[in-house]
């Protein structure tokens, strides 16, 4: 049977110039709106002058960076109605409106992965189903691995594409063969003010859906062969404790 993608992680990159750090915090979070009262944290925030994290239980992260701020939630079977990390980056720009923003990215991935099969498999969907058979793959000691980069180009944003095998460590800590699908919608934010900016960019931030929809897309039915009669709407994660790339 084939499988279909499980959509692992989603994350929303806001890139500002001279973006400050400190100006991260669980009180800035909580007592602006940006984020729910009832959140609680992780672990303790980490604060510098060049980096910020804010951690929550529910797998929501933020970290702010000298150029940019990341906001990433762990999906773990959740439906699109339930992903909340777009709403949370939409209230944190809005909150900063004089800000520079300059881009965007919208970042979505997800895996296949290769339950009760040799460890050799996902490298094998790699050297065999993404590449033809040559004689270039027989050189050295080992079985060659590979990592794949593709730029697809659309009229809103170009969609950055990286593939590579990695593995998923289960909680008897033995590990199942995955091949990750990493997605980066990149947009720019244009405008003369910072006003037109703030619009044009919550404007773009607003497609975030179709961004993942056509993710899941482009890596259920060219990749995975799933027919758009039988792929979900909404790919589900299945339970994960940790996934290591490979060596």
């Amino acid at each position: 049977m084939t499988q279909e993608l499980k959509v692992q992680e989603f994350g929303i990159i806001v890139a500002i110039k001279d973006n400050k750090p400190t100006v991260l915090n669980p009180d800035f979070l909580k007592y602006s709106g940006i984020v729910p009262e009832s959140w609680e944290l992780a672990r303790q925030a980490i604060f510098t002058q060049s980096l910020s994290q804010v951690v929550y239980t529910n797998g929501v992260s933020i970290i702010a960076e000298p150029n940019r701020v990341i906001f990433v939630e762990s999906l773990e079977d959740k439906k699109v109605e339930e992903i909340s990390v777009a709403a949370i980056a939409e209230r944190y720009v809005k909150m900063l409106p004089n800000a520079e923003y300059q881009g965007l990215g919208v970042n979505p991935r997800g895996y296949m992965g290769f339950e009760n099969a040799d460890t050799d498999t996902a490298r094998k969907f790699m050297s065999e189903g993404l590449f033809a058979p040559g004689a270039w793959q027989q050189v050295g000691t080992t079985p060659m691995r590979s990592t794949v980069n593709l730029v697809y180009t659309f009229e809103r944003a170009p969609l950055y594409l990286t593939i590579n095998e990695a593995a998923l460590r289960n909680p008897d800590e033995t590990s199942t063969p995955i091949v990750l699908f990493s997605g980066s919608y990149s947009y720019e934010v244009s405008g003369e003010t910072a006003s037109e900016k703030l619009t044009n960019l919550l404007a773009v931030m607003g497609s975030w859906k179709t961004d993942l929809q056509e993710f899941s897309d482009i890596i259920n039915h060219k990749f995975l062969g799933v027919s758009e009669q039988t792929a979900s709407s909404v790919p589900n994660v299945f339970s994960m404790d940790k996934v290591v790339a490979a060596v």
